[in-house]
Parts: structure tokens; sequence; C-alpha cells
């Protein structure tokens, strides 16, 4: 069958560069649900994924860790079929994501739940609106069985009380636990997280942390979180794998990764200033 990968792009860095990805990767123990095998990605002269492999276990909630602009976001649109690789190849439990043809990369999708930085909820539509709208879109439920699973969900995530309001009258911890309602409404079997954090302040990101802990709890699930916050990954990662200049330093446990010896993953997971880890 025909896939989507090219060639590599020309010009992709040395391996100088890469002197503290060790690239080991810990056991778990379990079945990776996602892998990343030598994936390249390059926009124009920027070379973003360079000979990533990254293993994520299945009913966990794993974090990809890194620096800003290290390729995190990137990898969701992979996993997603948004973007393909250059060369290598995206594998969901089992299946190569570029060489889906397009109806059945469509059901494939439907195994995730994704959850944007700002919410991306439709402005012009109620909170349970929003909430509703995978459903309505994408199954045959009647209304009745809709407002079930929409209300469970808004309970879970503490909106119950708040079905009315728009998007435009919620806060900013509002609007991302609406977006994991929502996220979760299709019953998936893996949600991404895109810096779920990003524009919340250290309280509302505690409490978001143990919100994503505890649905996790109950629901179980491929949990994968994009995130450059230390106290996130502390709080919440059961699996870290940390990103940096398109491969992975290091990647396991979260309690192995903790004590890692490697320059860099110490550096960064103790936010320290002096290591390999620079403004550049």
């Amino acid at each position: 069958m025909a896939t989507r990968q090219q060639h590599r792009p020309s010009g992709h860095q040395g391996e100088a560069e890469f002197q503290w990805h060790t690239g080991v990767h810990h056991p778990t123990g379990v079945p990776d649900a996602i892998e990343f095998i030598k994936v390249y990605k390059a926009f124009g002269a920027n070379h973003v994924l360079q000979g990533l492999d990254l293993g994520l276990p299945e009913g966990r909630i794993s974090m990809i860790l890194g620096p800003s602009g290290t390729g995190k976001s990137v990898c969701i649109k992979h996993m997603v079929g948004l973007m393909y690789p250059d060369e290598g190849d995206v594998l969901i439990e089992g299946q190569s994501v570029p060489s889906l043809p397009d109806d059945e990369l469509f059901e494939m999708r439907k195994k995730f739940g994704v959850l944007f930085q700002d919410g991306a909820l439709f402005g012009s539509l109620n909170l349970y609106d929003n909430v509703a709208f995978p459903l309505r879109q994408h199954t045959e439920k009647g209304e009745d069985e809709i407002q079930e699973i929409v209300m469970r969900r808004l309970h879970e995530v503490g909106l119950g009380d708040a079905i009315a309001k728009m998007p435009n009258e919620l806060s900013g911890g509002m609007r991302k636990r609406a977006g994991f309602a929502r996220a979760l409404v299709l019953d998936p079997k893996i949600v991404l997280f895109d810096e779920p954090d990003s524009g919340l302040d250290p309280v509302r990101t505690a409490l978001l942390c143990e919100l994503i802990k505890e649905v996790h709890a109950e629901n179980g699930g491929t949990y994968v979180v994009i995130t450059h916050d230390i106290m996130s990954a502390r709080r919440v990662a059961e699996h870290i794998a940390v990103l940096w200049r398109g491969r992975i330093v290091e990647s396991g446990p979260t309690a192995e990764l903790l004590e890692s010896e490697n320059a860099f993953v110490r550096q960064f997971l103790s936010g320290e200033s002096h290591g390999p880890l620079g403004m550049d």
C-alpha cells in the first residue's frame, strides 16, 4: 500500500548535537499504545523531529516533556494524522498512521480525545452544546442519551451547573475543564492534552492535574500530556519522555526518570541553570 512518507530532507544535524541523547527507554512492563519509529519531520530548513524513537505505554498517564520549540506539539499532530513523517513511521495500537487510507484514518481518529491549549470551544454554542457537539456529529445517539453522557462528563469535571454559560463567560480554568469534558464524550481510548496548563496560575494548574488523575482513575485509557511544566509532571505522570531537539533524551517510569544520572534530564527536571541546556 502506498504511504504518505517521503525522503528525509538533506542537511539534518550531525551527531555532536545529540551527545546528551542516550535514548534509553526504561521498560514499563506493558505494551506501547503509541510508537514513533525513526521519525523525521522538517519545515524547510527547520528540522523538528530528527530520528525520533518514542514509545508511550498503554493505560498510563504519560508526559512528553521538553523545552519550548523542541517538537512536542508536532508529535501530537503526527499521532492523529494531521501531519505525516518525512521519514519513519507512527503506530497507534499497531496501526501505521501514515499508511492508512482516508476512511480508515477517519475511523482511527475516533480512538482519540484531544484537549487543546485554550479548550477550542465554539464561541456561538453554550457549554452544553459544545460538549454535545462530537456526539451529534459522529454518532446516531438520540438526545436523551446525549444528555445523559454530556451531563455525566460535565459533572465529572465540576461544570454540571454551568451548562447555559457561553465560552466568553467562562474563566480560563473552566474552559480547560469544558474542553476536557468534550474530549471524553466519545469514550476515547487515548486522550491527548496539548499544554493543558498553558495560561493557568499555579493553583488552577494543580487542580487541573488532580482532575486529570481522578478522571483517569475512573475511566482508564492512555493519556498523553504535552508540557514543559515540571511540577505538573511530578504531580501527574506515571511515565515521562524527555524530548530535546527532535529526539528522546531518556524515557521511562517517572520514578526512574527523577533519579536519572543523565546531565540533561537532571538539569531539566530540577530546573537548574547549570547544565547542557542553555538559552539557545
